[in-house]
């Protein structure tokens, strides 16, 4: 089993920043996805941003210019600076992954962290 532990969440101003981090855990043999979504009340989940293995970066039109996502490939951890935070933005995000372990292809998705932007 892959395990993914999110961190970073909290309440923000509007124009503050945050940074998710979410370090996956296991018998992982390779990642080749890492992404965030997020999901705010009464909508469904949305693509925020997503990094593949070899470094392919796609965002949601929303963030562009104000988000950015990268990883370690030695932690397993992918990481998402939020700038200019405005209240829109305020959701649950939650982190998903893609790849390969001992028993096989994985894709596991976190428990889920909450973004609050609010004056």
């Amino acid at each position: 089993q892959v395990q993914l532990v999110e961190s970073g969440g909290g309440l923000v101003q509007p124009g503050g920043s945050l940074r998710l981090s979410c370090a996956a855990s296991g018998r992982i043999s390779s990642i080749y996805y890492m992404g965030w979504y997020r999901q705010a009340p009464g909508e469904q989940r949305e693509l925020v941003a997503t990094i593949t293995g070899g470094g392919s970066i796609n965002y949601a039109d929303s963030v562009k210019g104000r988000f950015t996502i990268s990883r370690d490939n030695a932690k397993n951890t992918v990481y998402l600076q939020m700038n200019s935070l405005k209240p829109e933005d305020t959701a649950i995000y939650f982190c998903n992954t893609r790849g390969l372990s001992d028993y096989g292809p994985f894709r596991s998705w976190g428990q889920g962290t909450q973004v609050t932007v609010s004056s």
